[in-house]
């Protein structure tokens, strides 16, 4: 059975903790986001974070009902970061581009976290204010409701699957990684034009982009596809 936690208000360490710090929700945030930059998903616990904070471990509970609460705050922390001094520019494309690519970002900058939060529907402060921002962007651009909500689903989910992707290829040991980037140079581009004519034509676009995030391109598809459609409802600016 989940415990309950206490209400904000009730829930303040009264004394600091070990290291001299005051506990809080952001605090704790910031130490499970370390403990999985520096071990990984598998090294994180109730136990083990609250040796990192220098606490009970039972105190954690005052703030969250277990591992998978704080799973989601750590997630919604990841998109609040994304949206960190993002303003409107009043070009809906424009916006749209730059809220993506800060997800993607912000969730790169923690891959082992984007790998447990990616997935996640938080419900929680800054994920509730981002999908207010790009379902308003998309509104007022001119789209009716029914293409925002088509254009908003496919926007956040395909910002946060190549988030997920890119985390979990940022996420693998260092080794690992560098053999799979180097199977492009060393096993597709060496593919013969007699067996393999398409692989072997491309073989050097192949080995120059495969190791970068298809990202920025496939959102600049979604967006000229919502342009199309905009134009062709007779919309706002494309």
């Amino acid at each position: 059975m989940a415990k309950q936690v206490v209400p904000e208000g009730e829930r303040r360490r009264r004394r600091p903790t070990k290291q001299g710090a005051v506990l809080s929700e952001d605090l704790i945030v910031e130490t499970a986001l370390r403990m999985l930059r520096e071990h990984g998903g598998d090294g994180l616990s109730v136990r083990r974070l609250g040796a990192a904070l220098g606490a009970d471990p039972s105190t954690l509970y005052r703030y969250f009902r277990g591992i998978d609460d704080l799973t989601l705050a750590i997630g919604d922390a990841l998109i609040g970061r994304a949206m960190e001094g993002w303003g409107a520019t009043g070009d809906w494309r424009e916006d749209l581009r730059g809220l993506g690519l800060r997800i993607h970002a912000a969730y790169l900058a923690h891959p082992q976290a984007a790998v447990l939060t990616a997935s996640r529907v938080t419900g929680r402060a800054h994920e509730i204010a981002a999908d207010e921002t790009v379902l308003g962007v998309l509104r007022e651009a001119g789209f009716s409701d029914a293409e925002t909500v088509r254009i908003y689903h496919a926007f956040i989910d395909q910002s946060l699957a190549f988030a997920a992707l890119d985390a979990a290829s940022l996420a693998l040991p260092a080794a690992s990684r560098r053999a799979d980037e180097e199977v492009w140079g060393a096993t597709y581009a060496r593919l013969p034009a007699e067996t393999h004519p398409h692989i072997a034509a491309t073989a050097p676009l192949l080995v120059a982009r495969m190791n970068d995030s298809a990202y920025p391109t496939a959102l600049e598809m979604l967006l000229d596809s919502a342009a199309a459609r905009l134009a062709v409802s007779g919309g706002g600016q494309t």
